[in-house]
């Protein structure tokens, strides 16, 4: 493994921003051998893109696709991703949950416990809220 990737490097390739970063990031992702590409530093890719550069969702999806697919980007679980990304493309929650949802289906867990009810939308999963306290 050569070196980990930083969000600052992503969002300088997927965006063009600054021109002169940006051909210096995309030239140093085509040359490099492999590079790790945490799961952290996905969602927080995706977070820039949705609220700095206010790109719409499936942009945002269709972008951090080719990341994964990127030759030298090296993820722990690819198949994860690409589940968290199709649940936040299609299913239209936020990526933090669209991620929980792909671990709880990739693990046979098959729950989230979560106030956010948008999860709901998604059929995989059941969404389950902390219980009322007693008394």
């Amino acid at each position: 493994m050569s070196a980990f990737v930083d969000t600052n490097i992503l969002v300088r390739h997927l965006t063009g921003d600054p021109p002169a970063m940006a051909a210096r990031a995309t030239a140093y992702l085509a040359s490099a051998d492999e590079l790790f590409l945490p799961d952290v530093i996905v969602a927080e890719t995706v977070y820039v893109l949705e609220s700095y550069y206010e790109a719409p969702r499936h942009q945002v999806a269709e972008a951090v696709r080719s990341l994964v697919a990127f030759d030298a980007i090296v993820t722990v679980d690819p198949a994860l991703l690409l589940r968290a990304i199709e649940v936040y493309d299609i299913d239209r929650i936020d990526f933090a949950e669209a991620y929980l949802v792909a671990c709880a289906e990739s693990t046979g867990v098959g729950r989230v416990v979560s106030f956010d009810k948008a999860i709901d939308r998604v059929g995989t999963v059941d969404r389950a809220e902390p219980p009322e306290p007693a008394g």
